[in-house]
């Protein structure tokens, strides 16, 4: 006889080392499924937020990825680097000194001052927050890293940028509804490298800015780094990233302040912890090649069937993730059927919306408006009692 299909969502707490793809593997090999998805990738740098979906919950990812987000990062103002984060080669401009003591006797009226480490984080904190506040809130224009994602005639940007071709990306409009400076700590680094730990002296002043930004889909952290760095003409790069929000989907250590704390305390019961460890294996061409994976950390003596057991009862429901993912409408099980049938039914809507039976927990469809006084299935999900499993 089939099994039902397990669906529903997990809020994984992403490891530095491993890209979200990585992550995606981990939850298909744990709970053995093949349709498993992720809503907005996180670079392998980054930590933090990565919604996960698997069986017919992925059909909610693409309302998920389009949710705003939030991220708490670290700043580096002083130097730039060839990615605009700590992934890249550094590039050392020699004309930052004089151009940090330009902005130290901004802020001594005139006073002659040596650089960063010389003036109060609270001095700096002023600069700072002014230059955010006039430059990088609210709807504003981004260009895209050139070490990204995006596709130029059929091309990733970075693919292009590795092979040392010019990358012209167009601005994007995003939208920041916050960019917080949390703490600055000032220091000297030697500039070798992009992740080096902040020293009492060296070659190079720099300032490492933590900041909380939360901004619509599509915002680039790194690409806001630069842009600070450049608008106060010392350059910048990212040398942290970690993703605390996605939408209505928060880690423990979301500090937004976005979710309600029912909101908060339903994703963070479903958030699972993972790890990096690294695989050693030989290729076809004989080759020993060692590269990091991510692992989940279930409890310790869990056979295979546990921790697919375990890791079901931790996720978000069907019913649970699509309430959470977009609007919904809670509707009869007549009208179920007739969705069902991909036809409509006399509802009024402005948004497309998760259709749902309350009493059964059944997710219908997604629907969309039709005209002023009925809504159409654009997407419909089978019943609960015939999600058989996909082989």
């Amino acid at each position: 006889m089939p099994q039902t299909t397990p669906s529903g969502l997990l809020v994984i707490d992403k490891p530095q080392g491993v890209t979200s793809f990585d992550a995606v593997a981990a939850v298909r090999g744990a709970l053995h499924i093949k349709k498993v998805g992720h809503a907005g990738t996180l670079d392998p740098m980054a930590t933090g937020a990565l919604v996960i979906a698997f069986g017919h919950a992925t059909r909610l990812l693409n309302a998920i990825v389009a949710h705003d987000k939030t991220y708490e990062a670290t700043i580096r103002l002083g130097l730039r680097t060839t990615t605009d984060d700590a992934e890249g080669e550094v590039l050392v401009d020699d004309e930052v000194r004089s151009r940090w003591l330009e902005l130290s006797s901004q802020l001594t009226e005139g006073d002659h001052s040596e650089g960063p480490s010389s003036l109060p984080a609270s001095s700096w904190q002023q600069l700072l927050t002014r230059t955010i506040a006039a430059n990088f809130t609210g709807d504003i224009e981004q260009i895209p890293n050139t070490f990204s994602a995006i596709r130029i005639n059929g091309q990733r940007a970075y693919d292009l940028a590795r092979e040392g071709k010019d990358v012209e990306l167009k601005p994007r409009p995003v939208t920041i509804s916050e960019f917080t400076v949390l703490a600055i700590r000032s220091g000297f680094v030697t500039g070798k490298q992009s992740d080096e730990a902040l020293q009492e002296r060296g070659m190079v002043s720099v300032l490492d800015v933590d900041v909380r930004v939360s901004c619509s889909s599509g915002t680039y952290i790194r690409a806001l780094a630069r842009d600070l760095g450049d608008k106060l003409g010392v350059g910048g790069y990212l040398t942290r990233l970690r993703r605390t929000r996605v939408g209505n989907f928060a880690l423990p250590d979301d500090t937004s302040g976005l979710l309600s704390p029912d909101a908060v305390s339903e994703t963070q019961t479903h958030t699972i912890t993972a790890h990096t460890e690294q695989k050693t294996f030989t290729n076809r061409e004989g080759e020993t090649i060692t590269r990091n994976k991510c692992v989940l950390d279930t409890p310790e003596g869990l056979d295979g069937a546990g921790r697919c057991a375990w890791l079901i009862g931790r996720s978000l429901t069907m019913e649970q993730a699509a309430r959470s993912a977009m609007p919904a409408l809670d509707i009869t099980p007549e009208e179920a059927a007739e969705l069902r049938f991909g036809r409509r039914i006399e509802r009024t809507i402005h948004e497309p919306a998760a259709a749902i039976v309350p009493q059964t927990h059944d997710v219908v469809a997604i629907i969309e408006r039709a005209n002023g006084h009925q809504a159409k299935p654009i997407t419909v999900f089978p019943s609960r009692k015939l999600a058989y499993s996909e082989t």
